[in-house]
């Protein structure tokens, strides 16, 4: 399966703080990826390599960071301390994911600062909020508009450290075999809060951890 991003949650005041502290440390700038009305929340992205992307996003004050369940899960993470909310695996039909879980996907778009309004489906926030190791899956409408399309990053994840149960996320994932998530090592540890507790980064640098 395809890992499509990781997403980092903080609050609002904390937001402009954290995007150049993480982008000091991969040696990247973050770019702002705008705001999502449909969820109350903003975020601002890295594109990495293979496909990939970091997301750093703040709940906004606004009622659907209390309804929506991705601004559920991104003011919840943020109100316990903030960090590694997330991660996200990317699908090209979520109707098998939905006939597996048992309910339809939900849709949401973001206006991005040039005015481009990228639009995807999404499922599983709710099973996150319960269960932090678990990704929730995405399918983008326009593939041609994914936040890593027309960026050279040398920047790529080759390590998300996670506390949970394997067999639940395979359960979860609806796969087999040992390689879970193409190109990205799953690094099983124990955290009594339970989730992604590190994702270690190839840089031009070197590895780079940030937990």
């Amino acid at each position: 399966m395809q890992l499509d991003h990781v997403s980092y949650a903080v609050t609002s005041a904390e937001l402009a703080d954290t995007v150049q502290r993480l982008g000091a440390d991969l040696g990247a700038a973050f770019v702002d990826g705008g705001k999502h009305p449909r969820f109350g929340t903003r975020n601002f992205i890295l594109p990495l390599a293979g496909g990939t992307y970091i997301e750093v996003v703040a709940p906004l004050d606004h009622p659907a960071a209390e309804s929506a369940p991705f601004g559920q899960a991104v003011r919840q993470r943020a109100e316990a301390g903030g960090g590694w909310m997330g991660w996200v695996v990317q699908v090209s039909d979520l109707a098998p994911v939905e006939a597996r879980v048992g309910r339809e996907g939900g849709a949401g778009h973001r206006v991005r600062p040039d005015g481009v309004d990228v639009e995807w489906k999404q499922i599983g926030l709710i099973d996150l909020m319960a269960d932090p190791s678990l990704p929730y899956f995405i399918q983008w409408n326009d593939l041609s508009q994914h936040p890593s399309v027309g960026f050279n990053s040398p920047i790529k994840i080759s390590e998300i450290s996670i506390s949970g149960e394997r067999e639940k996320l395979v359960s979860w994932l609806g796969v087999k075999g040992e390689e879970l998530i193409d190109s990205v090592n799953l690094n099983w540890v124990q955290d009594e809060d339970g989730g992604i507790t590190s994702v270690t980064f190839q840089t031009s640098n070197g590895l780079v951890t940030v937990e």
